[in-house]
């Protein structure tokens, strides 16, 4: 009978192999040689009676049966590690902590932050994927993930970070040339600059729950690509404010309808932990909330 080391050996190798690329990349990071981890995944594949990995002389892919064996016993490891790093202290956290968060706060506020959190826990590595697209955290590896908006019934357990408030921009240039909109109906006379998701464009919100949609002149999935087209005087933005909290305050921007109440976004914290939560993960969550306390969104 395969012992559980001799089993543990051959998942430890086999998982690595594939978060690496390669049994060397593996053996590097397992601190193992190449060619013991090469023989771990041999052994098992011999017990399981299929082939992990399609093998050639330049490369190293997953065979169907290896994807979905990976993506079960992924987690399972990564689980292992968690237990420990669940009865850390902060003072001795240590480790990798994987975020994944949209553009907007990901780019504007946790990227600033990055280096005062790292400061205070010299313990631990920070892996910061930035991004809009949907992130599945459980089967990427990820600890933390930011999502904005209503949350999708799910396993994830989440925990609100904030909200964020919408607003409506243009640089004075723009403002110059084509006058300031004094209502939500003067923006029909406006190119206005609007954000796509999924390719439908993502309408105007108001603090009492309407909608308002407007015809575009430039449409982006970008958030920053429509900030600074707003900047360089294209049209009117919709955004959120804390990606122009800057350009307003320096005067490349200039708020558009300050009067009118927009809608908030709301920021969660999610992760796939439950009530067992690493401590390198409360502690990324904890310093989010400190640091949105008390900024004006």
């Amino acid at each position: 009978m395969t012992s559980i080391l001799e089993k543990t050996a051959g998942l430890v190798a086999f998982v690595g192999t594939v978060d690496a690329g390669s049994f060397s990349a593996a053996s590097r990071a397992i601190g193992s040689s190449q060619s013991a981890v090469s023989k771990s995944v041999a052994r098992l594949e011999q017990r399981l009676g299929v082939r992990l990995f399609q093998r050639s002389t330049r490369t190293l892919s997953l065979t169907g049966e290896g994807q979905a064996y990976y993506e079960r016993v992924a987690p399972l490891l990564r689980a292992i590690d968690d237990a420990e790093d669940v009865v850390q202290v902060a003072a001795t956290a240590r480790g990798l902590l994987r975020v994944t968060a949209p553009q907007e706060f990901g780019r504007v506020l946790i990227a600033a932050w990055a280096d005062e959190f790292l400061e205070r826990h010299p313990g631990l590595k920070l892996e910061l994927s930035i991004t809009d697209r949907f992130v599945d955290i459980i089967r990427e590896g990820f600890d933390v993930a930011i999502r904005m908006g209503t949350l999708s019934d799910s396993d994830l357990v989440g925990r609100k970070i904030t909200d964020l408030r919408w607003t409506l921009v243009a640089a004075p240039l723009y403002v110059e040339r084509h006058g300031l909109p004094t209502s939500l109906d003067d923006l029909r006379a406006h190119a206005c600059l609007r954000y796509v998701v999924g390719g439908r464009a993502w309408p105007i919100g108001l603090a009492d729950g309407a909608t308002v949609v407007r015809d575009g002149r430039l449409d982006s999935d970008d958030s920053g690509a429509l900030r600074q087209a707003a900047v360089n005087a294209a049209g009117v933005a919709y955004l959120l404010r804390v990606t122009v909290a800057e350009d307003l305050a320096a005067g490349r921007l200039i708020e558009v309808l300050p009067h009118v109440a927009m809608s908030r976004l709301p920021v969660y914290a999610l992760h796939s932990f439950g009530r067992q939560l690493p401590v390198r993960a409360r502690l990324f969550i904890e310093f989010l909330l400190e640091k949105v306390a008390g900024l004006e969104f």
